[in-house]
This record gives structure tokens, C-alpha cells and sequence, in this order.
């Protein structure tokens, strides 16, 4: 096995053996998805909130979903009580759309139309698709991505459909927060267009704190879209000002920070005509820069995902294919490995043996909880699943994190991560739906090389709360919950700072104030609509009969001790 040896900016030198064995037979899983067109989705969420991540395998026409729950040693094939779905599943989506814990599930199909089932808690579902607004008939829907594009708390749905009829367009559907959809496409800005989209992802490019979207489109014919999120409830295309409007036969959406600028950058796979790997220039535009970090891949790829294998400090690159390999100048699947200076070598001694199927999806997680990721790739033509474990031999170090929104969304879905080693900074950004019809897993993994702590962690929520913890330990998975942080000191939170009534007509009440403050009252948009000192409260009433009906933001800063708290409440 070569060695690799990896110079940090911390000033350490460590070496590592990266290593990827299919331990598919191993864990249980010998088993073939069929033979679906295009492929089958995957997902490797945590489905039941134990602790570990499980598999999820979209199938052929004709089986069931394949749900694999997680042993902790191996893993076994769950009879689930969800109504039978035998159709060609394509996005697979574990989602928690009420916000009440558990994962409810979206299956998206091109063959029988998509279908949601609701959680009562208990694992057991019920379809509900009838009865949400979003649509019953086929609309060969490939992929779907979850985001909350107005910041209401409620994770909205994006629908890419692989159809030029004009019939079937791509849709937006507003969560209205009671298990109902809106279809707000035109009334977005978005447009319900027809362009043979495979997949699309929810991500915020220029750092406003509110999610863009961009979508994969097929064909050359069919540039690829970025809609700008204006903070209104609207979106602008910008497409082509931006860069990112390429002409290629997309496939995949996947995002991250490879650079570690602060930026997300957007890796987009393609035909034998070379990759697309879109930098963010931090001024909302963005360049191919595929050639020039050597991953052009220049074959017939589809998924691909980010992830660090080595815990070295930088994010290397997986990319599937559906080529068997027997042609040198095509290959069937490529892991590039990240040398420290925004380029990337092909690397063909890493494992990943028998790595030469027609493979469409693949997805991270860390099945054994050893802080190094593992893939899980879905393969069409009849082949068994690959399970890549990572069995790098290194002795980096590494830090996992979890999220819990209580004002966003409770999956902290397009959240952003932050860390710092020593002034060097690290970013990951939480998303539901993307790379190839995939769902990675929801616990980010940071590599920290030779490190033993993190100076911070911090979370910037899409609600607008910032959460920083300070001298974390290595090795360890923490969960951080929305607006609980050592900032939200304990003499401000421990004064049950609530509101009543809420929702409210005319007047809330606001209790547990107990020094001079400032209140600002925001929409669910963003935008300021009141502002007010408590001193100018009476008996603690905050009179809201101007506003319209609707979910507000109040955000509380203390004048004194200058700290902040954040509460939600329901105008009626």
C-alpha cells in the first residue's frame, strides 16, 4: 500500500494508508436492486435515531424498498410497516416534515408517481400523499431535494422531473406546516419548466443565509439553473451571470467546501466530455475548475460524493460510474485524493477492489462509528450493492457533529458548521437530497489531523441564531441543540424567559426580562418589522395587533451583558 505523507497547516506532519474494502457480504447486505434505468436511489440516514447510520436502497420495478437497519455489526433487513411500494424508486428521502422527532419518509418515483409517509413516532406509516397537496399522478419525478427556502421552520420540497413533454415540469412546494404542500413555482419565481432535470440541491452560494437552488439538467441542450433565494419568498435565475449555467449532461449536484474559503462549491458529473467542478469565487460567481485540479473523470459518470477519508483536514472525491472499466480511457468509478493545494490525483492503490460496476448512487456515512466515512454505492444490471468500508490506517483524528434545530427545522437541514484548529477553518453544510439521488448521512465528520482539540465549533442556523462551543475534544460525536450554547448564558436562559398567549392577537406578553433590552421582531422572510426597548413595554405586553397573520421571529438582546435569545410565536 503507498504512503501518502500530508503536510498541515497546523504545523503537523502525518502520514496515513487510505484503504476502502467492500464489506458487503461481511455486513449482510448481498443484494442486487435490479435493473432499474438510470439507477435506484440510496440513502444512509439514520432511519430510527439510535445512533447508527442505516441503509436505505431504492429497487427495480416489481420489489419493495430494501430498509437495513443498522446492528451495530452487521446490518438486517427490516420489514417496516409501510404500505407496499413496489415501483421504480428513484429519491429516497428520510425527513422529518412536522418537526415532531422522527423520520418520516419520501419515495420518489418515474414510474407510479412519488409517495410520503408519515411517522406516528412508533414506526409505523401512513400515506398521506392524497391529502398534502403534492401531486397523486406521475409527474416522473428522478430527484428530490428538502431545504427551507423561506426560513418558516419547515422543510420545503423540490421536485426534479426528468420529462420534456412540458407536462411534467420541475415544481417548489412550500411546507405549510399542518402536512399540506403549496406548489409556489410560479409565485416563486421559480417557473415550472421542462428540462430533463435529474436532481437538484438546496444550498445557500453567497452566504445571505437564505437557501439557493441549483438544478442538474440532461442534455446539452438544457443548461443547468441557479436560482438566487432573494430573502422575499422569491428567487432570480442567475444562471447565467453567475457561471454556473453550464451546458453538459448533468447528472449530480454535489456540494461542499473543498477549499475551505467559506464558500460552497458545486461538483457536477457528466459524459465522457470531462466533469464539471464549479469553484465559488465569493462574489456570487463561480469557475470550472475541473482541468485544473485534475478531475475531469471523462467518462460516463453519475454520483459523487465529498468526504475526508484520512482525516488529514481536506475533503478528497468519489465518483461512481456506469462503465465496466474494460476500456483504460473510460473508467468505471474514481476516487481523487486532495493534496492540500487545490488540486486532487487520481489514485488507483487505495482499495475499492472490484470497483468496475454500473454504478449510479452512492452515499456517506460511518456505519461502525469510527469517525472515518464509508460509502455505500446502489448498482443497476443485476449487481449486488458495494459497501466500501474505510479502513484507512491513519492516525489522524476526528470530530463528528450533529445537529438539532428547535427554532429551524429540527434536522438542522442548511445549517452551516464552522471549526477552527489553530486559525484554520473548516466548513460543512447541511443538506437533505443530493450528489446522484442519494441521502448522505446527517452527522458531519470532520477531520482534524494530528489535533487533539477544535478552538470552536459554530453553528450558524437558518432561523439566524449562531451557536459557538469552545475546546472540544477529539474523537467524540456532539449534538448540538439550536440556541443552547455557552452564548445563551445560563443567567439569561435560566430565567424562563416564555411568552404567552401563542399564538397572540393584540398583545404578547414577555416574561422573564430582567434587565434593559432590546426586541426585534422578525417575519419568517427575514425582514424586520418591529423594534422596540422593553422599557417601552407596558406590563410586559408587546402590542402586535399591526402585524399580519402569521410565524414571527423575536429576538431578544440584552443591553447590559449583550446577550442574545431567540423565541418564535403565531400571530393570529
Amino acid at each position: 500500500m503507498k504512503q501518502f505523507y500530508i503536510l498541515f497547516l497546523f504545523g503537523l506532519v502525518t502520514q496515513a494508508q487510505v484503504n476502502f474494502v467492500n464489506r458487503a457480504v461481511d455486513m449482510n447486505m448481498q443484494i442486487s436492486t435490479g435493473d432499474s434505468q438510470y439507477g435506484s436511489g440510496v440513502s444512509f440516514q439514520d432511519f430510527d435515531n439510535d445512533g447508527l447510520d442505516d441503509i436505505t436502497l431504492g429497487t427495480e420495478t416489481g420489489q419493495p424498498i430494501f430498509f437495513y437497519k443498522n446492528m451495530g455489526n452487521s446490518f438486517q433487513l427490516q420489514a417496516l410497516n409501510i404500505p407496499a411500494n413496489t415501483s421504480q424508486h428513484k429519491q429516497i428521502n428520510w425527513v422529518d416534515i412536522d418537526n415532531d422527532g422522527d423520520k418520516d419518509l419520501f419515495v420518489a418515483s418515474n414510474v407510479v408517481g412519488n409517495k410520503l409517509y408519515i411517522n406516528d413516532g412508533s414506526f409505523n406509516f401512513t400515506d398521506i400523499t392524497n391529502t398534502t397537496g403534492l401531486p397523486t399522478a406521475n409527474i416522473f419525478t428522478n430527484g428530490a431535494s428538502w431545504g427551507d427556502y423561506n426560513n418558516d421552520g419547515f422543510l420545503d420540497v423540490f421536485l426534479s422531473n426528468r420529462d420534456s413533454s412540458g407536462v411534467n415540469p420541475n415544481m417548489l412546494f412550500k411546507n405549510n406546516g399542518n402536512n399540506t404542500f403549496t406548489n409556489v413555482s410560479n409565485s416563486s419565481g421559480i417557473g415550472e419548466y421542462s428540462v430533463l432535470s435529474f436532481c437538484s440541491a438546496f444550498f445557500d452560494y453567497n452566504n445571505d443565509g437564505f437557501q439557493d437552488i441549483y438544478i442538474a439538467n440532461d442534455r446539452v441542450i438544457y443548461p443547468n439553473i441557479l436560482y438566487k433565494n432573494n430573502g422575499d419568498g422569491t428567487f432570480t435565475d442567475v444562471s447565467t451571470v453567475s457561471g454556473a449555467g453550464i451546458s453538459i449532461d448533468a447528472m449530480s449536484t454535489t456540494i461542499d467546501d473543498f477549499d475551505s474559503d467559506g464558500f460552497l462549491d458545486i461538483y457536477v458529473t457528466n459524459t465522457p466530455n470531462g466533469n464539471v467542478f464549479l469553484r465559488n469565487n465569493g462574489d456570487e460567481t463561480f469557475t470550472n475548475i475541473a482541468s485544473a485540479t485534475g478531475t475531469t473523470f471523462n467518462s460516463i459518470a453519475w454520483g459523487s460524493v465529498f468526504l475526508d477519508a484520512e482525516n488529514d483536514a481536506d475533503l478528497d472525491l468519489y465518483v461512481s460510474g456506469s462503465l465496466d472499466g474494460s476500456n483504460p480511457s473510460l473508467p468505471s468509478a474514481a476516487f481523487y485524493l486532495n493534496n492540500a493545494n487545490n488540486t486532487f490525483t487520481l489514485t488507483t492503490n487505495c482499495g475499492f477492489s472490484g470497483d468496475n460496476l454500473e454504478s449510479f448512487s452512492n452515499a456517506i456515512g460511518d456505519f461502525n462509528n469510527d469517525g472515518l466515512s464509508d460509502i455505500v454505492v446502489n448498482n443497476a444490471n443485476n449487481n449486488n450493492i458495494l459497501l466500501w468500508k474505510n479502513e484507512s490506517v491513519t492516525s489522524n483524528n476526528f470530530l463528528k457533529v450533529k445537529l438539532q434545530g428547535t427554532l429551524s427545522n429540527r434536522d438542522g437541514v442548511g445549517s452551516k458548521i464552522e471549526i477552527s484548529i489553530n486559525g484554520e477553518k473548516q466548513y460543512r453544510y447541511t443538506l437533505n437530497g443530493e450528489g446522484y439521488i442519494a441521502q448522505n448521512a446527517s452527522t458531519e465528520i470532520f477531520g482534524l489531523g494530528q489535533a487533539t482539540q477544535v478552538d470552536y465549533i459554530k453553528v450558524t442556523w437558518l432561523s439566524g441564531v449562531v451557536d459557538i462551543y469552545n475546546n472540544i475534544a477529539s474523537n467524540q460525536t456532539v449534538t448540538i441543540i439550536e440556541n443552547t450554547s455557552i452564548l445563551s448564558t445560563q443567567d439569561f436562559s435560566s430565567k424562563a424567559l416564555s411568552l404567552f398567549p401563542n399564538p397572540a392577537t393584540d398583545n404578547l406578553f414577555i416574561k422573564g426580562l430582567a434587565e434593559e433590552s432590546q426586541i426585534s421582531v422578525f417575519s419568517i422572510l427575514g425582514q424586520n418589522v418591529m423594534t422596540v426597548d422593553n422599557k417601552q413595554l407596558k406590563n410586559e405586553a408587546l402590542n402586535i395587533s399591526s402585524l399580519e397573520k402569521g410565524i414571527y421571529m423575536l429576538k431578544i438582546t440584552t443591553q447590559n451583558s449583550n446577550q442574545t435569545k431567540y423565541l418564535k410565536f403565531i400571530k393570529d
